[in-house]
């Protein structure tokens, strides 16, 4: 008897091990991918890359850089080297590239489980994806290991991820503004009610930047820069700290490199189409939104999140517009991916809003 016992006690702990041992093998991942950035989530430790979707390639078509080390590379490189956004408008634009930069990205997240393979893999996609932009983000995971995939909308993601229980009757409006996309969605029961996708984010803002200075000052300056203008001094409407900064660029006139002081009023008449734009969207969705769930917004106020979000009264400027609250996400950047991590762990709970 004694002796039974004693086996039984040693074989148990042996079980435990092994199934640990052969689950250790098996990862899952959630996948934000973004045209400006590309965050993953491993479950069980959370986010564990964060980077540009950026790579540089040789002549070949061979990765050299993927992520930190291609953006240091952008606009810096000579005929032999160039550097490429595998997505474009929130969408997989260049196939190849993109397959081989998320393989690239989940290397860097498994080098230390060697052994380790992609089980599970849940990948966000814009509202307004088509059949067969979906299909290349779910042939993209694929071909970059993993073994089962699975696809969920940006927006009830980000709610997600901002504390919202989008499995209730109660209504929910999401603003996500991105590199490529702005992505609205009103959301109830695990599902979207109504979804405006308008190809304006921050890669637009820097480009109207770029195009500012250039008309207003005659200096070229990079897309780098402009995007570091936007953060340090930019702001959506007037009635804050007014910045300034001192930026450089290339002379249209004499060619050669100059300074420039550029002030947060540059930035605002640079970059007021696009915030009109999303302003003209919200608005828009907000008309479309059954009665019952334009109550519930109406106490709920609306959720901004997206590296968009960041601008500085972006939140008042819309409030003031709209007479709504808006509410910024605690992290605008990786409200996503943290809600698809939520999801990925709690599979069941949220599967009616997998596709």
């Amino acid at each position: 008897m004694n002796t039974e016992t004693a086996t039984k006690t040693t074989d148990k702990p042996r079980s435990k091990a092994k199934k640990g041992f052969f689950n250790s093998l098996n990862s899952d991942l959630a996948i934000d991918l973004g045209t400006a950035n590309t965050l993953i989530y491993l479950r069980d430790q959370g986010i564990v890359l964060n980077e540009p979707s950026i790579v540089a390639l040789d002549p070949n078509g061979k990765i050299i850089a993927v992520g930190i080390e291609a953006q240091m590379m952008h606009e810096k490189t000579h005929k032999n080297i160039r550097t490429v956004r595998p997505l474009k408008g929130g969408v997989i634009a260049d196939f190849d590239i993109a397959e081989k930069m998320m393989r690239e990205m989940i290397r860097k997240v498994m080098k230390k489980r060697w052994f380790a393979t992609v089980k599970k893999m849940l990948v966000t996609v814009p509202n307004g994806i088509t059949a067969v932009e979906r299909m290349a983000v779910r042939d993209s995971a694929e071909n970059a290991g993993a073994k089962e995939v699975f696809l969920i909308e940006e927006t009830i993601a980000a709610a997600v991820g901002m504390g919202l229980n989008v499995n209730e009757p109660m209504g929910n409006m999401v603003v996500d503004i991105g590199g490529g996309t702005t992505e609205i969605a009103i959301i109830s029961l695990s599902g979207i009610v109504h979804a405006q996708s308008v190809r304006i984010g921050g890669e637009k803002m820097n480009e109207e930047i770029v195009n500012f200075i250039r008309r207003k000052h005659n200096l070229l300056i990079g897309e780098r820069t402009a995007e570091k203008i936007k953060h340090e001094i930019g702001s959506a409407i007037p009635g804050g700290e007014e910045k300034e900064m001192i930026t450089k660029g290339r002379n249209l006139v004499s060619g050669v490199p100059k300074t420039l002081t550029v002030t947060s009023e540059d930035v605002r008449e640079a970059i007021h189409e696009s915030v009109n734009a999303c302003l003209d969207a919200i608005t828009k969705s907000l008309e479309n939104t059954p009665p019952e769930l334009g109550a519930d917004i109406l106490d709920r106020g609306i959720m901004l999140t997206g590296g968009g979000a960041l601008l500085r009264d972006l939140d008042r400027m819309i409030s003031e517009a709209i007479e709504l609250p808006v509410h910024v996400a605690e992290d605008p950047l990786t409200t996503v991916v943290r809600g698809t991590g939520i999801i990925l762990e709690n599979h069941e709970e949220y599967q009616n809003s997998l596709f």
